[in-house]
């Protein structure tokens, strides 16, 4: 189903604005985002989504700023 399918019926049931909904929809993966961004690379759970985190053996293409290798 499409997420503003998603995000459209949620508005409907509640009675709240879609950017409402949309905040509320987007915020876990806001979530995720800022937790990798950080470059900790620590395991991220989100409870009946899943499990997030990077595979140790890619951490050798990054640099040291962080950014991936070009090959």
């Amino acid at each position: 189903m499409d997420k503003k399918i998603i995000i459209q019926k949620l508005a409907n049931k509640y009675n709240l604005p879609l950017q409402t909904i949309e905040n509320i929809v987007m915020c876990q993966f806001k979530f995720v985002s800022n937790i990798i961004d950080e470059g900790k690379f620590k395991t991220i759970r989100l409870p009946y989504f899943g499990k997030f985190h990077v595979n140790k053996n890619r951490l050798k293409y990054l640099t040291k700023n962080g950014s991936t290798n070009d090959r």
